[in-house]
């Protein structure tokens, strides 16, 4: 095994985005989609929720799409012993893009700024992907 656990440190701090995520989509849909009784009884027949818990929501959901990849790789290059300066580095580089991401998609939702923090993230992950397939094949 590696003589560090350095690569579970993004991992656990993309956890805790996650966790805050879902903090605040309790805090909006609470102020926002259940304001009243007839937009509770709404969210629990139809599922209509505000547009401010909507985003929240659909941003928690990103959550579970490119980052089980990086989850996965994270503990594929630990146990491999593939894991190195340069892989916690793109770890960090992963989730330190999923924050502004996140940031920009719950606030101003500004494409602008959402597309290049996406592309980063992805970037990263398919870097470390392919830094273990690399590691593996020179096995």
């Amino acid at each position: 095994m590696s003589p560090t656990t350095a690569m579970f440190w993004p991992m656990i701090a993309h956890a805790f985005l996650v966790f805050g995520l879902y903090v605040l989509l309790f805090l909006r849909r609470k102020k926002y989609t259940f304001s009243d009784r007839q937009a509770f009884q709404n969210f629990r027949e139809t599922g209509k929720e505000s547009d401010r818990s909507l985003v929240v929501n659909k941003n928690l959901a990103n959550q579970f799409e490119i980052p089980v990849l990086f989850h996965a790789v994270c503990i594929l290059l630990y146990i491999t012993d593939a894991d190195n300066i340069g892989t916690v580095a793109l770890g960090w580089v992963f989730v330190i893009a999923r924050y502004v991401h996140t940031y920009v998609h719950v606030t101003s939702n500004n494409l602008r700024y959402r597309a290049p923090a996406f592309a980063i993230s992805m970037a990263s992950v398919i870097l470390m992907w392919g830094w273990l397939a690399v590691w593996l094949a020179l096995e």
